[in-house]
């Protein structure tokens, strides 16, 4: 996969609904992900890399849509969650479920952090922090090159139908 409009081959055989079990979903081979990413997905992914702040593809996205794990085709974020954190990077104040991450204690860069990584296919996303918006106070401070963004225009015929709903206006 060399453009993020490309839907991941996993991610066609999975059923994206709302609550999708992902439980069956097997990840492909490096040499197979190594096929299918850019090298900056691969770095970031597979290797907790980070991309330039402020020269990446979501951080300054205000479309509607979804941010989806650019492997396993998952869906993690909403744009209704998305804010300008002035880091560089999307940054969201939580995720769809919160089922859909795991995090970790992280303690590179001589500091301690808590990495944020997708459920399944164990994508480092990027890192959580305690200096967001809202009731909950978190910053999901994510790497654009760990996700797949799909307008809402597209969300049906990519297999997303079910999160319409979370786009009606009231």
């Amino acid at each position: 996969m060399k453009h993020s409009g490309i839907i991941p081959i996993v991610a066609m055989m999975c059923a994206p609904a709302m609550g999708a079990d992902y439980s069956g979903y097997k990840k492909p081979s490096n040499d197979e992900l190594k096929k299918q990413l850019t090298p900056e997905q691969y770095d970031v992914t597979q290797r907790e890399g980070t991309e330039a702040p402020f020269h990446n593809a979501y951080w300054n996205n205000h479309e509607e849509g979804l941010y989806v794990d650019v492997v396993s085709g998952e869906p993690l974020f909403s744009s209704i969650d998305k804010y300008d954190s002035g880091t560089g990077w999307p940054s969201f104040t939580k995720p769809l479920d919160k089922n859909a991450v795991t995090e970790k204690t992280d303690h590179k860069l001589f500091m301690e952090r808590t990495e944020v990584r997708s459920k399944h296919a164990n994508s480092h996303l990027g890192h959580v922090f305690d200096d967001g918006p809202g009731p909950e106070g978190k910053r999901y401070c994510m790497n654009s090159a760990s996700l797949r963004f799909i307008p809402v225009s597209k969300l049906e015929a990519e297999g997303y139908g079910e999160y319409l709903k979370l786009f009606k206006k009231k």
